[in-house]
């Protein structure tokens, strides 16, 4: 653990900015969390702050430290993940890297202890005793119930992967140097205690990971020590470092983080490209050649001033038309995210109930995990290829893989992750909004030009699995 600069402060004395606290007045029901919805499940993890007040005072602007002090909440946060979990999951067959590491923070720096191979449980516990190093787990609601419910409620809450990583740190150690993120990051503490520091961002909102040396990053902000129940939310860019004090056997605690490269700026760069190539079809300005030996020049501020007006009139044309598509961000969310939690014993998403005719009425289920992007057609290889219609959905994707990129062996064979869905004529748009803009509808009232089109499409999404029949 580095050396603390400056004189020792007092634990829980907060510094200049004081983080805000909240006391749980009454005890909480035994059902803490609720899953009724991604809404009460997002309002039970934050509670007693509402909602409302904390994205008008805290969400990417400034921490905040909810200190419960309730019995009934530690034991639920215990429940999610302890440190005698790690002995059957080793058993499962764990590995250095994809799935565990095992680090210190030895004067400013992060030390990587990491075995090859395979992680023996015993190796583990004795690098955790003898060397006081952190364990870090991967990603646990691969293997954790409960950690699935959450983050699955946490994606169609926010529109966004949410991810997670367990640290589990000895007595008198601190696992990893003073640093900031690239996520909005939410601390749950599950076991022991840990003294957290948090210091105000060199760079705010950021982008990319970084390790701040302790003479840049000055005093802290914010100084306090979390406890099992306890929730800390800072947003990205906030630099922190955290222990566990001595006289505390050790401190389990989840981190719990999303809205990774998901701002403003990455929505544009994913749409731009698609209102450019239509504006091209109708605007000859755009389809202009760019002056002769343009991309042989050392400097092309010269072309500036006419990009500048190309770009004007794009957003003339956003502004006039409303019509942006973002297929990619869209495709790499669906795509990446966790199926919906069904049960432990849940038998895999089969098409059930009534076939949808021509007179039923029916309802879209699984609304928060599928969606609709118009893209040229993926299965005609000609030179001119028509738009189609998709409709992806996450309900067959795999938990096992969930925010393991391409390390995981099987997509690593596969070489990409796996889309579901389907496809229809452009025509079908129409129609498909109609069903996503409706709590129920009938299969005749559909905007289509047949009825044999009308039960094709009822029937393609119930097959699906996206439909009842009701």
């Amino acid at each position: 653990m580095p050396k603390k600069g400056g004189k020792q402060v007092e634990m829980g004395k907060e510094m200049q900015t004081p983080c805000k606290r909240a006391k749980m007045e009454a005890a909480c029901s035994p059902s803490v969390m609720s899953f009724e919805s991604p809404d009460s499940l997002f309002g039970s993890l934050i509670s007693p702050i509402k909602q409302e007040v904390f994205f008008r005072e805290y969400w990417e602007q400034k921490p905040l430290l909810i200190q419960r002090n309730d019995t009934l909440m530690a034991a639920y946060y215990q429940s999610l993940f302890q440190f005698l979990d790690l002995k059957e999951l080793c058993g499962q067959g764990l590995y250095y890297g994809r799935d565990i590491n095992i680090c210190r923070c030895v004067n400013g720096k992060k030390k990587v202890l990491n075995k090859e191979g395979k992680v023996n449980y015993m190796q583990l516990k004795k690098d955790f005793d003898q060397k006081k190093a952190t364990i870090q787990f991967h990603q646990p609601q691969r293997f954790k119930e409960e950690l699935w419910k959450i983050q699955e409620k946490l994606e169609c809450y926010f529109g966004s992967l949410v991810g997670s990583n367990v640290y589990i740190t000895p007595q008198g150690s601190q696992g990893l140097p003073p640093h900031y993120d690239d996520v909005e990051v939410f601390i749950l503490q599950l076991e022991g205690e840990k003294h957290w520091r948090l210091y105000k961002p060199t760079v705010h909102l950021a982008r990319e990971y970084n390790v701040e040396s302790e003479d840049r990053i000055g005093n802290p902000t914010h100084e306090f020590l979390l406890k099992p129940g306890d929730l800390l939310y800072f947003p990205r860019g906030t630099i922190h470092q955290a222990d566990t004090p001595l006289g505390i056997s050790c401190s389990t605690h989840v981190t719990i983080s999303t809205y990774q490269n998901n701002s403003w700026g990455d929505f544009l760069l994913d749409a731009i490209p698609g209102l450019v190539f239509d504006t091209a079809k109708e605007d000859v300005a755009l389809r202009t050649s760019i002056p002769r030996q343009l991309l042989m020049q050392v400097d092309i501020a010269d072309s500036a001033k006419k990009l500048s007006s190309l770009l004007r009139q794009l957003a003339d044309r956003l502004e006039n038309t409303r019509e942006l598509r973002s297929s990619d961000m869209k495709k790499d969310f669906i795509m990446n995210r966790l199926p919906p939690y069904l049960g432990c014993d849940s038998d895999p998403l089969m098409p059930g109930g009534k076939l949808p005719k021509i007179d039923s009425k029916i309802r879209l289920q699984f609304r928060d995990h599928a969606i609709i992007t118009v893209e040229p057609d993926q299965e005609n290889s000609d030179e001119i290829r028509r738009e189609m219609v998709y409709v992806y959905h996450s309900l067959k994707n795999r938990r096992e893989t969930h925010m393991m990129g391409t390390e995981d062996d099987t997509a690593s064979e596969e070489g990409t992750t796996q889309t579901h869905g389907v496809r229809f004529p452009l025509s079908y748009l129409d129609a498909l909004k109609q069903i996503w803009s409706s709590s129920t509808v009938c299969v005749k009232e559909l905007n289509l030009v047949s009825d044999e089109e009308k039960e094709n499409l009822a029937l393609s999404l119930w097959t699906e699995c996206l439909l009842e029949v009701i």
